[in-house]
């Protein structure tokens, strides 16, 4: 049995391919089916350790990109694309998979068409409540679509598509708290706040940190991941921000926190700041309240529509990036820190959101399909 997996582009997509891969071991290795091969079909590897670890076999396809701003490249990238067309469809040929898992996204736009072409089965999963252009292109001929937030379900033909959740990584599900203060250098008896930016970072919300930080140091302790690209320039700033200040040891900045880093900061989190994509399904599962911050919808579509669909369940707050002004969030920290019967309220609701057995759902129909293929 041959399974391909295509997507990326950003972390959003490809962390969920990894959570799926694992799950794929697992069936796979229950149903007691010999000699699967495991492929990752796109332009580049993301994680190669990651990718290695799950026994998928990295297979390179060129891919352009749509902005959704006027850009030269959107020209030449139409090229690229035809280029990568021709790529997957010679490479998946020779392969010849059973089963075509798509998480969407730029990347996976080459894959999908030869697997089209080759009558290979898809399926495709959809992350955000306000599908891509990809997936929604992608599910006029997929044969199975899963998706993480019923808001989804509008967009899609009722008759293939289900809602699972979002698929997680086994080694970030699992919050470990012990030790984890000492390790994050943190003290006690003081509240936690937990800041994220995505993947890549968030300039706005790093920057929006910053200007609070003489007031929250006071008041809290502060775990904050830049972005590797962010972090010398955060940290600078932030330094000549608290000079001198008795309570600078109350901020820790760290370029990209690593799974168990990452588990330790959600033990002992209080409320997490952070972006609209697929860490809010991390948040939920960690059961923390949460405050997001969706990008724009002029930069990107989805993340707004996310953020509101998880705040309706009560374990959340949502401030718009124009409204980011730092008397806001410093108020909306306080709000939620400051009631401890808010906090539990929102750590309950959480529950209500988090699918923690998506990825096992997906792997076992991808097997199912696949199967059919083969016989």
């Amino acid at each position: 049995m041959k399974i391909a997996l295509t997507g990326g582009g950003t972390g959003g997509h490809f962390y969920p391919i990894i959570a799926v891969a694992e799950e794929l071991r697992d069936v796979i290795f229950d149903q007691k089916l010999i000699g699967t091969k495991y492929y990752f079909f796109s332009d580049h590897p993301y994680s190669p350790k990651l990718l290695a670890d799950n026994e998928l076999i990295f297979i390179k396809i060129p891919a352009g990109k749509w902005r959704r701003y006027f850009s030269l490249k959107n020209f030449t990238d139409l090229f690229v694309l035809a280029f990568g067309f021709i790529v997957a469809l010679w490479k998946m040929f020779w392969i010849y998979p059973d089963v075509l898992f798509s998480k969407g996204g730029y990347a996976s736009i080459p894959a999908v068409m030869a697997a089209r072409i080759l009558g290979i089965p898809i399926f495709i999963h959809e992350s955000d409540s306000h599908p891509g252009r990809a997936n929604l292109w992608a599910s006029k001929f997929a044969t199975r679509v899963a998706l993480s937030y019923p808001d989804a379900t509008t967009f899609f033909p009722p008759e293939k598509t289900a809602v699972v959740g979002n698929p997680l990584r086994r080694e970030i599900m699992n919050p470990v708290p012990e030790g984890a203060k000492r390790f994050l250098k943190l003290e006690e008896n003081l509240p936690i706040l937990f800041v994220l930016g995505g993947s890549l970072g968030s300039q706005s919300i790093n920057n929006a940190l910053l200007e609070t930080l003489p007031d929250l140091v006071q008041k809290y302790q502060i775990i904050h991941q830049t972005g590797r690209q962010n972090y010398d320039d955060v940290v600078a700033r932030a330094g000549v921000i608290l000079a001198g200040d008795a309570y600078q040891g109350h901020y820790q900045a760290f370029p990209y926190l690593e799974s168990l880093a990452m588990r330790m900061a959600a033990g002992v989190a209080d409320l997490v700041i952070s972006r609209a994509g697929s860490a809010i399904f991390e948040i939920a599962h960690w059961g923390i309240p949460a405050i997001i911050i969706p990008i724009p919808e002029t930069v990107s579509h989805d993340q707004r529509s996310n953020a509101f669909a998880y705040a309706r369940t009560g374990g959340a707050v949502v401030i718009e990036e124009n409204n980011l002004a730092p008397s806001i969030l410093i108020a909306e920290i306080d709000r939620i820190l400051n009631n401890p019967e808010l906090k539990t309220k929102m750590r309950t609701a959480t529950k209500s959101f988090a699918q923690p057995e998506a990825g096992h759902k997906i792997a076992t129909e991808i097997v199912q399909m696949a199967l059919q293929h083969e016989s």
